[in-house]
């Protein structure tokens, strides 16, 4: 393949939230992959060859779960409204246990961890600000069910909070939101002073509140959901890793006391869980119970939990003797796993025919945490021989053939270590489950690019250089494009031989092998934080927020679903649609109530398409609100099934606007996914 470098416009319009915003006039990007063949059919494609790297790897699984996980972490995103903006879901409709708005901390750092790689970090962004500024932040029920020791939603589960603000600002770069955060990420780190046992020096969590209910730790107490509170690895590197994230943030402010405060912090939390929780015989980081253990005596079981603390760089380097486990057939090795609890345990799979046991089925939630301490163990640590990259490979490549049901890519809650099948997948509650990170793991892993505070990145792959090939191409890194190449003959991409790494489109090293490599790319361009907001969307169904209406809604669909922030992917059996399936009306029409008047110059369409009864329509009419009655706007788009359409306008000032189309007859209508009406904000 020749070499084909070009400049493009990041962005069609600067600062539209949900469009990638140019994080310069222009920047340079290369075109080695053909991006629409690699994407295949997805809905709102532009969406992803705005925002996402796109990659090709011999792997065939790894590289269809990838472009597979990026869709089901957009259909995630959830617009709150006005006032917080995006949200990154774990569930795809709320759940009882949840935050305002549907959130759920248990997972929010994965899911920080996966956004960072986007070009459009308002996603993001906003999602920081959700656990660390808004509902993330209110009062909660202080109940057995809602977690009894936790006063605030960000509280409810364990959270690494700042290591995965840390994260997101070694790809993102962005210094000035980074350190705005700084005071939050404090206040939330002491938010678990409840937790620290002064003596011990460590905290402790209940499982169910470590997001891993029904496990070995909590068997061995009188209560196996809410019971077995104990000094865990989890809390513990979590913790540790807020430490060192929040010192290297005060850093970014000049504040060296802070730093050296919460470096302290950290070197005494590594000692006391290397005292406490390491247990120097098994050679593995154990839960050791809170209650009714004045010997201290660790757990019987070693438990997946026990890599966490490498996400973290944590344990010192002879610990690494811990990942021989990962491999044994006894331990935790799998066809489908890790599995999340050892083989030879007396717990293992017990009653894991029901949801929702860490006693052996493979949960997405720990192999990526296992994954990313392990690649952190190749990549930080000194060399060793217990493990190697060719395993991470082959880990990676068993994380990606897990997430497939029915010979397509899917990810739910948890699957069997042993058979091809996901043990706990509720219909309308699992699919498409946003719990863990995977594309982090391959980005950041197995090509290795991993992010520096500085101007430089440094890219050490664990890919294999008996691979043929492999490509990364344009991933966002401090607001610049970089791609790399591997190509073992020169046959591939044209370039020649070896390892090539380009910023903004020129090339700025070649390697012969995969060894690191660190290249400068410059100083940060920050991307601008839009000024827009969607003031159509009201999920909470507020009697003071926008109000929709229909001239006909099917039985099985409602027009708030259109206006509740919520873009399904096309095959998800969950309700996020307003149609007019079944309708016996020539035409109908969808419109919202926008309460206050607003200057717009655009809306937003999702048409819905199930290629069924609900089709997109052969044409329609966008009308605004007069004093009177309705008036037709004058625009030329023509709508796009599944897909954003955008309809622009000349500006009108309203309090409303209606979307009018014709159905097909028979029963056959047309629908909504959503309604979008951006404007500045007020």
């Amino acid at each position: 393949m020749a070499r084909a470098v070009l400049t493009v416009l990041l962005a069609a319009v600067l600062g539209t939230v949900g469009v990638a915003p140019a994080t310069a006039a222009e920047a340079g990007a290369t075109a080695f992959l053909d991006h629409p063949a690699l994407l295949g059919k997805v809905d709102d494609p532009g969406w992803y060859q705005r925002n996402i790297p796109f990659l090709e790897v011999p792997d065939k699984q790894v590289q269809d779960v990838y472009y597979y996980r990026w869709q089901t972490y957009r259909e995630h995103l959830v617009y709150t409204g006005t006032q917080y903006g995006w949200l990154s879901s774990e569930f795809l409709n709320p759940v009882s246990y949840g935050a305002p708005y549907g959130g759920v901390v248990a997972a929010a750092g994965h899911q920080i961890t996966e956004g960072r790689w986007l070009r459009d970090q308002s996603y993001v962004r906003d999602d920081i600000d959700y656990w660390l500024h808004g509902p993330g932040q209110f009062a909660k029920p202080r109940t057995e069910e809602l977690n009894k020791d936790a006063a605030d939603w960000a509280h409810e589960y364990s959270f690494w909070a700042a290591n995965a603000v840390w994260q997101q600002y070694l790809a993102a770069g962005d210094a000035a939101f980074t350190a705005t955060e700084r005071q939050a990420l404090i206040s939330q780190y002491d938010g678990w002073a409840n937790h620290f046992d002064q003596g011990l020096g460590l905290y402790w969590q209940v499982p169910v509140w470590d997001a891993t209910e029904f496990s070995p730790s909590s068997y061995e107490s009188a209560d196996p959901y809410h019971g077995g509170a104990g000094f865990r690895p989890t809390i513990n590197a979590y913790q540790y890793g807020d430490a060192r994230a929040i010192a290297r943030i005060s850093e970014l402010t000049g504040d060296h006391a802070t730093a050296a405060e919460f470096d302290g912090r950290a070197d005494r939390l590594r000692t006391a869980m290397q005292a406490h929780l390491w247990d120097p015989a098994r050679q593995f980081f154990y839960d050791m119970p809170r209650d009714n253990n004045p010997s201290h005596a660790l757990l019987g079981t070693r438990e997946e939990m026990g890599f966490v603390p490498w996400m973290f760089d944590m344990p010192q380097p002879s610990d690494a003797t811990a990942f021989a486990q990962l491999l044994d057939p006894n331990g935790f090795r799998a066809a489908y796993g890790p599995t999340t609890t050892e083989r030879r345990s007396k717990w293992f799979m017990h009653e894991a025919a029901n949801c929702c046991r860490w006693d052996g089925p493979s949960w997405p939630y720990e192999t990526a945490q296992t994954l990313t301490g392990l690649a952190n163990l190749l990549q930080d640590y000194p060399s060793q021989r217990v493990i190697t990259a060719a395993d991470y490979v082959s880990l990676l490549h068993t994380y990606a053939a897990t997430q497939y049901k029915d010979g397509k890519p899917y990810v739910a809650e948890a699957h069997d270590p042993d058979q091809a099948r996901w043990i706990y997948d509720g219909v309308n509650h699992s699919e498409d489950y946003n719990h863990s990170t995977y594309n982090d793991n391959v980005i950041s892993g197995l090509i290795g690019l991993r992010g520096q505070a500085g101007d430089t990145l440094t890219v050490r792959p664990l890919a294999p250089a008996s691979w043929d090939y492999f490509a990364l191409e344009n991933t966002p890194y401090h607001g610049h494009n970089v791609t790399v190449l591997w190509d073992r003959t020169g046959s591939r991409y044209g370039q020649g031989p070896g390892l090539h790494v380009y910023v903004d489109g020129t090339l700025a090293t070649v390697r012969s092998g995969l060894e690191p490599v660190t290249v400068h790319v410059g100083p940060t361009v920050v991307q601008p934080r839009s000024n827009l907001v969607n003031v159509a969307t009201n999920s909470q169904r507020s009697a003071t927020g926008s109000q929709p209406s229909a001239s006909y809604t099917s039985p099985y669909d409602n027009p708030w679903n259109a206006v509740d922030g919520i873009v399904f992917r096309y095959g998800i059996p969950e309700n996020s649609r307003w149609t007019s399936y079944a309708s016996p009306n020539p035409t109908d029409s969808y419109a919202v109530d926008l309460r206050n008047p607003v200057t717009v110059d655009e809306l937003r369409l999702w048409f819905y398409d199930d290629g069924g009864g609900v089709r997109v329509p052969a044409n329609f009419t966008v009308q605004y609100r007069t004093g009177s009655g309705w008036a037709d706007l004058t625009t030329r788009s023509a709508p796009v099934g599944n897909a954003m359409t955008v309809v622009s306008f000349p500006p009108v000032s309203t309090t409303g606007l209606r979307v009018v189309a014709p159905n097909r007859g028979g029963g056959t209508g047309w629908g909504l996914s959503e309604f979008e009406v951006w404007v500045p904000r007020p």
